[in-house]
């Protein structure tokens, strides 16, 4: 079973605040795996490679890659990175998890990054609720992206498969 608060805590050094943790990322937020786990471990974390890879094995939304030697957070950076993803046509819809009181705001100024670099959507609206549940009562939006997409609106998705736009518009919203 891994360690959620450990989880969380490689979560805020490879999307928020790496230098927290004397990491610096590269221009796609790779970092190499050993600076994390000294970063982490001069923080008073106890973590070893064994430890990390069982992180990112078990972890049930695939958050981290590990390649070469390297590790990045697949999105929701606060920090400016470019993952380096190809855009790709989207399915005809996607979806967004919110609360109730979020949704005001977003019939009028659509979905915005906010605080992370992206607009994070999913392929299966069950996906979407469970992010929603995050801060209250979900409220699941249903994204037009294949209209965004011939609009030339621009997607590309996470090697967990999570779908990333800059913004979307309220008329590519639909409010079940």
């Amino acid at each position: 079973m891994i360690d959620v608060l450990l989880s969380k805590k490689i979560s805020h050094a490879l999307r928020h605040h790496p230098t927290d943790f004397g990491l610096t990322l590269d221009a796609q937020g790779w970092v190499p795996v050993e600076d994390l786990i000294a970063g982490l471990t001069a923080k008073g974390w106890v973590i070893d490679i064994t430890i990390l890879e069982e992180i990112v094995s078990e972890d049930d939304r695939g958050r981290y890659t590990i390649r070469e030697g390297m590790i990045r957070a697949n999105q929701g950076h606060s920090v400016v990175i470019s993952l380096g993803l190809e855009p790709v046509e989207p399915p005809e819809f996607l979806f967004h998890g919110t609360i109730q009181p979020f949704v005001d705001s977003i019939r009028v100024q659509g979905l915005l990054p906010m605080n992370l670099h992206a607009v994070h959507l999913s392929e299966n609206r069950g996906l979407a609720e469970e992010v929603g549940q995050r801060n209250g009562k979900p409220v699941v939006l249903r994204v037009n992206s294949g209209l965004m997409f011939a609009a030339g609106y621009e997607f590309t998705r996470t090697e967990n498969n999570v779908w990333l736009t800059n913004t979307v518009p309220p008329e590519f919203i639909i409010f079940d």
